[in-house]
């Protein structure tokens, strides 16, 4: 992996001037509208069995601009409405390569607002960001310095459902690189009491980010249930203070696994996890508020995408393996082993174990086998030295 080939998106608050919200605002709606106008266009003509490229769509925005209907897409700057149809050709081309699901239309309540722009459609000087169609930069709390020369590809400017606003900029990374190579490896075995167990016997501790601020969350929701459905000005402040909350745990969350997640890349060189089908486990309506608020199927990403910048090695063992159930001392696999009972006793050897310290050494044994034989378990997923065994994209997410 060449250092020069890394891209991470930096991701800062901004306080925008009414003016500057305004004609943001404009953009998102904007932006909005040409998706889902290009969508329409191409699911039509699909049904007609015909496809329709970006070109085609490009040339659909430039006929769209000069009806009365659409004339004021003009008041926006060009390149974000660009840049939607070609998010609209890329969900396609996972769409038809069976990676993704149809795309959809965009909704002006529930998704998410946002605006990208490339290099043509803003200016970056000395630290101060201004984009197209506004003559005052961003009020940015640069709260880390960019890489040092850094020069943004494209910015993208959003707006969460709480009311903030943030800017991310992408820029190549040069202070990324694959750490000393070691020779120590960890079994990790997730869970809902203890959110990590180790296969060195450390346990990391659920913080329940959700619990924490349950009964604040209820309290608003309930006065959100209470207001009249609408547009109204006191639904939109209940429903605010709702997505508030959500945010606040939200980025709880997120921090503690970034902190825990780099720790773990930084001290080992292969990480053994299981691969478990989330989307199917939150079914279970008893555990899937607990699932949920865990955030395996996060923790797995930057696990991942941390150890493809590091150089390190991340296995993901098949979820049928009976990590639980196989007794790590001397192999004797269990016949039930229900959820219930957290400490067993092995019939074949009498060794006592704890159930998750048990599933994390078999997990860290079953991974290694596959990088010595590649025998024994089959990896969903696989990240030696930094590659992935399965296409991906270059990770553009936070550190």
């Amino acid at each position: 992996m060449t250092t020069s080939h890394v891209k991470r998106a930096f991701k800062y608050r901004f306080y925008p001037t009414d003016a500057q919200a305004v004609e943001l605002s404009r953009t998102f709606g904007c932006v909005r509208k040409v998706y889902n106008l290009a969508l329409a266009a191409r699911t039509e003509a699909w049904a007609r069995q015909e496809r329709v490229n970006y070109n085609q769509t490009s040339v659909m925005l430039t006929a769209w601009k000069k009806t009365e209907e659409l004339a004021f897409l003009n008041e926006v700057s060009s390149v974000p409405l660009q840049q939607t149809l070609r998010h609209l050709q890329m969900a396609f081309t996972n769409f038809f390569g069976k990676r993704a699901k149809y795309p959809r239309f965009k909704s002006r309540k529930k998704s998410r607002k946002s605006a990208e722009y490339t290099t043509s459609g803003f200016r970056f000087r000395d630290g101060r960001l201004t984009l197209a169609k506004m003559s005052q930069p961003l009020d940015i709390v640069w709260s880390r310095p960019l890489p040092e020369g850094a020069k943004p590809s494209t910015v993208t400017v959003s707006q969460d459902s709480s009311g903030r606003w943030f800017v991310s900029l992408l820029c190549e990374d040069p202070g990324v690189k694959p750490l000393p190579a070691t020779d120590t490896a960890v079994g990790i075995d997730v869970g809902l009491n203890h959110l990590l167990t180790l296969s060195t016997g450390e346990k990391i501790t659920n913080p329940r980010h959700e619990r924490r601020d349950r009964a604040r969350l209820a309290l608003a929701q309930r006065r959100l249930a209470k207001k009249a459905k609408g547009d109204g000005t006191n639904r939109a402040k209940a429903r605010r203070k709702v997505a508030k909350i959500h945010a606040r745990i939200a980025d709880r969350r997120r921090d503690h696994l970034h902190k825990l997640t780099t720790r773990l890349v930084r001290e080992n060189q292969t990480l053994v996890i299981e691969d478990l089908t989330v989307r199917n486990m939150v079914k279970n309506r008893s555990l899937a508020r607990a699932i949920s608020d865990a955030a395996w199927s996060e923790f797995r990403s930057m696990l991942e995408y941390k150890a493809a910048w590091y150089g390190r090695e991340v296995i993901a063992v098949d979820r049928f393996f009976p990590s639980s159930k196989l007794c790590s001392h001397c192999g004797t696999l269990a016949e039930r082993m229900p959820l219930h009972v957290r400490t067993w006793t092995c019939e074949g050897c009498g060794t006592t174990h704890d159930r998750d310290v048990n599933a994390a050494k078999n997990l860290k044994a079953a991974g290694l086998a596959v990088t010595a034989c590649g025998a024994g378990v089959r990896p969903q997923r696989r990240t030696p030295g930094g590659q992935s065994a399965t296409k991906q994209e270059t990770p553009r997410r936070e550190p």
